[in-house]
């Protein structure tokens, strides 16, 4: 018999964040903390914290909520019967902790947490604290926390902070003197860890800095895990407080269970297992920690090529096939995890179309883990032929683990190898194909529709039949520009925007770019259409780097001097201007790149950040709109100008936290990726479908499908609502 305890689901939360100059002092406060009955307790030690401003999803989370000059902070929950309670059990707190403490950090509990500084008298350890009750608010304390180990592990060096005594566990009254002699023990060993987690139980997760591909870190790993084991037993803890004692610990249990527990421990497993066929050598065998390690000494990496990109980070090309650590945040439903990332495995939810499944499989063929036969060249292009490039992962996956990147560099090099088919080279040269449709509208737009023409372009050319194809304009934007001119004299203008047109709105919706005329002179800017040619972007897409290099020298060359004579660079599509912002940095690094860089805006990011709204007689009326953002701004934070200034204008607009829509430029329109495509475009159909406002999507791709379903009308670009609710 057994009798279960139940403890009853809590009304209402709330969580304070207490900071420390260091680690020690925050772990000395840890046991009168508990002396509060919180819920948790949970400690983020400086290596954490200075880790986690140098990733592009935590970093600006860390400074908004934790104060410069932090060593170590502790984040304690309470549980409370209703919001009154859960806001006096926090002031209780903070008044032991916080004598001065005039307010509370989110007083309306509306889910901001404005973390008001509070300076404590010399008997009060912690130097700020701020508290958290809104569930809003709450999540930015517990996403830093949750993503500890992630963050952690984006090291790209050979150096990685391994797991191997990642639980132990001591009365947390001992934590102090613990931690102080761990510390002494990873300083004789020429390193040092991470200590963060469960302050609370005293089961901190402990993550030394080893570089196991040597055998002298194989050897400090298992001096290490020694000094750790005696410590315990000096402390009376545990080497595993939570994780388990198996392959890792085994080679401890014996010392930390005595004799008589480790035979009895052998004598129940041979009465259950006679043969040790089970987890043979574990636990109560003879396993050593340093087996069946990811990088050994053994380890050997070949990618089978030089790289073309540039790859930033501390091993290259080969830092980031062997980043992801598997953590497996890229399978979480869109539901519950929201964010972009991984498109492809939401839709087919199977391991090996998840950011970690295709990280592995690369790393696995190319360290000779996988069968040579088998792990070959076209092993790894189909291995990636289905990671839609939406960049999800490079923001999304707390070690910025960037596939998008990876299948481009590794699609360079299978056409290299390989040549290329004709629909890619139409693809990668969709601006002369655009161009030729252009050039024989109406003709063109009336060809898809004449009998067995959709079929026979499938079988020749491999677009699938299924797809509605773009319809082209006969005058392109930038030939109505060029008759038309700029309408704002440059003496009298504000500011001056070269627009930099892409293909898709010059050749097929010149409305989008007219719109951003229309809003960039209302708002006395000087407009000219950059004559610099295509950005690149469908060209890096294919993996036909030297031709994007090209691209991008030419566009580099002809706006870099312009841009340092005082003019912005303005692009109506999203994955062009992250084209200029972001990948010529991987392509032409440089000082010219990131000056263009800087001064690269989507137009909603440019009317944004320069305010120009503010000044223009806008009048939408409340009309409800339901935004869809594009990949690639997501990525590289730059999807929330969209709906500022719609918002500003006087619309109603619910941002969707939505994945990518699965056209990815031309993704959606091959014959064989029809099906994906559309697999995961349904996951956006469904949110959009939910919602009572007219769609509005910046990207092109994304208004191709959710326009391409039966009585959806093609949705707009927001420049283009913009536009309408200038007064006449």
């Amino acid at each position: 018999e057994a009798t279960v305890s139940l403890v009853p689901v809590p009304e209402t939360k709330a969580m304070a964040l207490l900071a420390y100059d260091d680690l020690l002092t925050a772990l000395s406060d840890v046991a009168t903390v508990l002396e509060f009955d919180p819920a948790a307790v949970e400690v983020l030690d400086d290596v954490l914290l200075d880790l986690a401003r140098e990733t592009t999803e935590f970093g600006a989370l860390v400074d908004e909520t934790v104060p410069e000059g932090a060593g170590s902070v502790l984040l304690v929950e309470f549980y409370a019967d209703d919001d009154a309670e859960g806001r006096r059990l926090v002031a209780e707190l903070l008044a032991d902790r916080a004598p001065e403490t005039e307010t509370a950090a989110d007083p309306a509990g509306d889910g901001e947490s404005e973390a008001d500084p509070r300076r404590t008298d010399a008997s009060v350890r912690a130097f700020y604290a701020a508290e958290a009750h809104a569930d809003a608010a709450r999540e930015r304390f517990w996403k830093l926390r949750k993503s500890g180990l992630p963050i952690l592990l984006s090291r790209t060096t050979d150096e990685k902070h391994i797991s191997f005594i990642e639980d132990t566990a001591v009365p947390p009254e001992h934590l102090p003197e613990y931690v102080a002699d761990f510390q002494d023990v990873l300083e004789a060993n020429d390193t040092f860890a991470s200590f963060y987690a469960h302050a609370g139980p005293g089961c901190l997760h402990i993550r030394p800095l080893v570089n196991t591909k040597s055998m002298e870190g194989v050897d400090r790993m298992a001096a290490i895990a020694e000094g750790a084991t005696d410590l315990v037993l000096e402390y009376e803890g545990s080497v595993s407080g939570e994780h388990g004692d198996g392959r890792a610990r085994t080679r401890w249990n014996r010392k930390l269970y005595g004799d008589a527990v480790f035979e009895l421990f052998r004598d129940v497993k041979s009465a259950f297992d006679p043969g040790w066929l089970l987890n043979p050598g574990q636990v109560c065998g003879d396993l050593s920690s340093t087996e069946n390690l990811r990088f050994d000494p053994d380890y050997e990496f070949d990618a089978g090529f030089e790289p073309t990109l540039e790859w930033d980070n501390d091993n290259g090309f080969q830092g980031m096939v062997e980043l992801c650590h598997g953590c497996g945040g890229c399978r979480g439903p869109q539901e519950t995890t929201g964010g972009v990332m991984c498109p492809t495995y939401r839709a087919e939810d199977e391991e090996i179309l998840s950011t970690r499944g295709r990280a592995n499989a690369l790393r696995a063929a190319m360290s000779g883990d996988l069968d040579a036969e088998a792990a070959g060249e076209e092993f790894m292009t189909e291995v990636l032929d289905l990671c839609i490039g939406c960049k999800g992962c490079s923001n999304d996956c707390p070690s910025e683990v960037d596939l998008a990147k990876l299948k481009a560099e590794l699609q360079h090099e299978h056409n290299k190898r390989h040549g290329t088919t004709l629909r890619d080279r139409l693809f990668a040269n969709v601006e002369w194909t655009a161009g030729l449709g252009s050039r024989l509208a109406p003709l063109s737009n009336r060809l898809p529709s004449l009998p067995g023409a959709r079929a026979l372009l499938e079988r020749t050319v491999g677009i699938a039949s299924e797809r509605e194809l773009p319809t082209f304009t006969r005058e392109p934007f930038e030939a109505w520009y060029a008759g038309r001119g700029p309408a704002i004299p440059e003496s009298e203008a504000d500011r001056r925007a070269l627009l930099l047109p892409d293909t898709f709105t010059n050749y097929t919706e010149p409305a989008v770019p007219k719109a951003a005329v229309a809003v960039l002179e209302a708002a006395d800017v000087h407009v000219r259409v950059a004559d610099a040619g295509p950005s690149g972007r469908a060209a890096f897409s294919k993996g036909f780097l030297n031709l994007a290099e090209e691209r991008a020298r030419e566009v580099v060359t002809e706006l870099a001097p312009r841009v340092e004579d005082g003019w912005d660079v303005v692009v109506c599509e999203p994955s062009d201007a992250v084209m200029l912002q972001s990948d010529y940095g991987d392509l032409l690094p440089g000082a010219d790149a990131d000056l263009l860089s800087k001064h690269t805006y989507g137009v909603c990011e440019y009317v944004d950040v320069h305010r120009l709204d503010e000044e223009l007689p806008l009048e939408a009326g409340g009309e409800p709109l339901v935004y869809h953002g594009h990949c690639h701004q997501k990525a590289t934070k730059r999807d929330h100008h969209a709906v500022g200034v719609l918002r500003r204008a006087g619309y109603e607009v619910e941002p969707l936290d939505s994945t990518c829509c699965g056209m990815a430029g031309s993704f959606g329109y091959e014959a064989e990726h029809y099906s994906m495509s559309r697999a995961i475009g349904r996951l956006l159909f469904k949110q959009v479908d939910s919602t009572d406002g007219a769609p509005v999507a910046p990207g092109a791709s994304c208004r191709t499908q959710l326009g391409d379903r039966e009585d959806a009308p093609k949705p707009d670009h927001p420049i283009e609502r913009l536009a309408d609710a200038l007064a006449e």
